[in-house]
């Protein structure tokens, strides 16, 4: 089975499989650089001084699209007009409004 493989695929294959690690591992290595700047900087490591996080689970919208990111189906596109007729719901996890305050700034000093 491996025997009709060129040197060139074999070369595609590596070079795609490091674009894919690069592309999983780029958000980790973003945080870690950008937690070591702000600390660098006096600020707060999590937040950068903004006070507010983004909800995780609606990435900062405030609402959700029903079923989720890769759900398509024939009742999701309306081809009349080009719109999208996905219903959107509210994120119960931050009510609606995209975000939290950051625990690291709203932490009550006990000295």
């Amino acid at each position: 089975m491996l025997e009709h493989i060129t040197a060139s695929e074999v070369a595609g294959y590596g070079v795609g499989a490091l674009l894919l690690c690069a592309t999983i591992t780029a958000p980790k290595i973003d945080s870690f650089i950008s937690a070591s700047q702000r600390s660098s900087l006096g600020m707060c490591k999590r937040c950068g001084d903004l006070k507010l996080i983004a909800c995780s689970n609606c990435k900062g919208s405030g609402s959700l699209k029903q079923g989720g990111a890769f759900s398509f189906g024939p009742s999701d596109v309306s081809f009349t007009g080009g719109n999208s007729m996905m219903r959107s719901l509210s994120c119960n996890r931050c009510r609606s409004r995209g975000h939290f305050p950051c625990p690291e700034c709203s932490k009550v000093s006990t000295t």
